[in-house]
């Protein structure tokens, strides 16, 4: 019997009482049990560290000063598997092969990818903007990207061998997994884009159109 390798699910939280014990019980749920998860707080205020002592949970951390990039390496830093999930509080997977699917993809010999993202999937009263963004970036075809450097950390996985060699950036505030994407294409890596690791996400990535969020993603990618 071949044993699973072991999965680092990282959680980034804040204010999340909403969402948290959804994203929980779906990833409890799954077909795939050899992982652990990691929560990164960002000092909730609200209920959510509270939600989470439901859960055997292996850690939780706190960061005061919250940037993406930094958060996620963080949480990696303090966890132990071959394979690293990211996921958003807010993101609930799909079904109950959520994870299996992401392990699959990126548990082979054939084709070796440095990451992989799966598809988001809008819920029913999510805005208008959103659904628009996410039935146009997140598609039914799994696709290989070879030049593509499109990446997204709201539901992901990355081998940890490649992560040691290139860490998220931890100086932005935006875009870490577009501009990590584009490294490891520069290296001459691949992504796959898994449509059957899906999740539900309230918002899309341009977030309703949030006009300080565009104002610093512009700046990103000008500098």
């Amino acid at each position: 019997m071949t044993t699973q390798p072991l999965v680092s699910i990282i959680i980034r939280t804040k204010n999340e009482e909403r969402w948290i014990k959804l994203c929980l019980d779906k990833i409890f749920e799954q077909t795939y049990k050899n992982f652990e998860i990691i929560i990164v707080d960002n000092y909730s205020t609200d209920k959510t560290l509270q939600k989470i002592k439901d859960y055997k949970i292996n850690k939780i951390i706190k960061i005061r000063k919250y940037l993406p990039g930094k958060a996620i390496n963080l949480g990696i830093k303090n966890s132990n598997g071959k394979y690293i999930v990211i996921i958003s509080a807010h993101c609930i997977p799909t079904t109950k092969k959520w994870l299996n699917n992401f392990i699959k993809s990126i548990n082979n010999k054939k084709n070796i990818f440095a990451g992989v993202y799966g598809r988001q999937e809008p819920m029913n009263f999510s805005n208008s903007n959103d659904k628009r963004d996410m039935f146009l970036l997140f598609g039914l075809d799994r696709k290989i990207q070879k030049k593509d450097s499109f990446f997204h950390n709201a539901n992901s996985c990355i081998r940890r061998s490649v992560w040691k060699k290139f860490p998220f950036n931890e100086e932005i505030s935006n875009i870490e997994d577009r501009l990590w994407g584009q490294e490891i294409i520069k290296k001459g890596y691949q992504i796959l884009y898994e449509p059957n690791a899906s999740v539900f996400h309230f918002h899309g990535v341009n977030q309703n159109n949030h006009q300080g969020r565009l104002s610093n993603i512009i700046s990103i990618v000008d500098n």
